[in-house]
């Protein structure tokens, strides 16, 4: 039986795109590939991109200079009663 998994051909190698069939790394196994003609879309930036530029803009802005790293420390690491101890 045929099965078909989606996959990206980017410099010669193949990336997964959804499942990733269970292979044996040292074994060798025949593909039929066919190339899917699309129009090249502009490249979807990653999330770790995305991520970096939107710290990026916050430490710019200098949002965090009105707090006080040492009183917000201690607000976070208030004592608590701990279980089955009075």
């Amino acid at each position: 039986m045929l099965k078909t998994f989606n996959a990206i051909l980017k410099n010669n190698s193949i990336q997964w795109v959804d499942e990733t069939p269970e292979i044996e790394l040292d074994s060798s196994i025949k593909v039929h590939i066919t190339l899917l003609e699309e129009i090249a879309a502009p490249q979807q930036k990653s999330n770790s991109q995305k991520m970096a530029e939107a710290l990026k803009k916050i430490s710019k802005k200098n949002i965090l200079t009105e707090i006080d790293p040492q009183k917000w420390q201690q607000e976070i690491r208030q004592d608590r009663s701990l279980p089955n101890r009075d």
